[in-house]
């Protein structure tokens, strides 16, 4: 008899539910949130394991990691769909929900969410940092111009530059507001110090990486695009499709439909948000800033003047996401000309 366990991860522990073929429960557990525990406890019970599944989370790619090399069938489930069924459940609890995901798996249910290798989390953990020390930066510049605006003081347009010069002559005859300003002038220096440490970091990373220099031939992609699209799509071999890249990244229209309503909505803007922004500054990029001319923005052109700039936008990301995709797959630089990158569109 083949058995399917279900595991509620928390922090510190894990709620564990384990049924036969006909859905009884046969054994549950609390256990710690360790890897090496969990495959403890399945090792203990000597019964064959016909699938796991944990929903996806914080600590599951750690997990996942560990059960799977323990060479246990581990499957981890989408936090959306798993949300959806379980809230049919009445009471609410680690126990229930470990009950509910075992119950899940065993009628094949699951939804499974592809876990990234080790070396796309590093590269997603790098932007991430990077992003996060970008944001410290332009949080201290906005908050010292809204102290300052208290008392008149008008900082204004200046660049990053000459934006600590543009206080400090501000602030000059007022001691009072200068002993104030410079802790938070010191503050951004450094956040800047460890954004330019971390961007260099993330350069080093492109410039090493061929699939990265790859994407990078396409109007409109750089670096950060580049390394966020690598990090993200991580095997390319999961996507049967180059055309299902863009609805993995919410770019594609929701759809409702009913009788003799037929609707198509707004993107749906599921799946990761940082590589959904970055294929939209990139489409922005290539709409108003690139200029040598190539199909691809003739094409994204031609949508503007029938549909607005926006939509264009939009349809130009989805159709990058698509592009960068095949690209890998082929091994092919971007093809300017309209002949060449029909191959490309596909």
């Amino acid at each position: 008899m083949n058995y399917y366990a279900g595991l509620d991860v928390s922090l510190n522990s894990t709620s564990v539910c384990v049924v036969d073929e006909e859905g009884r429960i046969v054994r549950e557990a609390v256990a710690p949130s360790e890897p090496e525990e969990l495959v403890a406890f399945f090792a203990g019970l000597g019964w064959p394991m016909k699938r796991v599944a944990l929903e996806a989370g914080p600590v599951s790619q750690w997990l996942y990691d560990g059960l799977a090399e323990a060479g246990l069938p581990v499957v981890c489930a989408e936090t959306r769909h798993m949300k959806a069924v379980l809230s049919a459940t009445v009471n609410k609890s680690d126990r229930n929900d470990a009950r509910g995901i075992a119950q899940m798996v065993r009628v094949n249910m699951i939804r499974p969410v592809h876990v990234k290798t080790l070396s796309s989390q590093r590269k997603r953990m790098l932007l991430t940092n990077r992003k996060f020390m970008q944001k410290q930066v332009c949080d201290v510049e906005t908050h010292i111009r809204g102290t300052l605006r208290n008392f008149g003081l008008k900082v204004g347009r200046t660049t990053r530059l000459r934006f600590e010069d543009r206080i400090l002559a501000l602030v000059a005859d007022q001691p009072a507001l200068a002993a104030l300003v410079g802790p938070m002038l010191s503050a951004r220096e450094q956040l800047i110090e460890s954004f330019l440490q971390l961007h260099e970091m993330m350069l080093d990373e492109v410039r090493s990486d061929p699939v990265c220099r790859l994407l990078m031939t396409v109007p409109g992609v750089g670096p950060v695009t580049a390394l966020t699209y690598r990090a993200t799509v991580d095997v390319p071999a999961r996507f049967a499709r180059s055309r299902s890249v863009g609805a993995h990244f919410g770019l594609t229209p929701r759809k409702w439909q009913s009788g003799e309503m037929d609707h198509n909505g707004r993107i749906s803007k599921c799946g990761d948000a940082m590589t959904r922004t970055a294929l939209y500054e990139a489409a922005g990029v290539l709409l108003t800033r690139t200029t040598r001319w190539s199909w691809l923005k003739s094409w994204a052109m031609q949508v503007a003047k029938r549909r607005g700039m926006a939509r264009a936008r939009v349809a130009l990301a989805r159709r990058l996401a698509v592009i960068l995709h095949r690209m890998w797959v082929d091994g092919n630089e971007f093809q300017w000309t309209r002949d060449d990158g029909a191959a490309a569109t596909t």
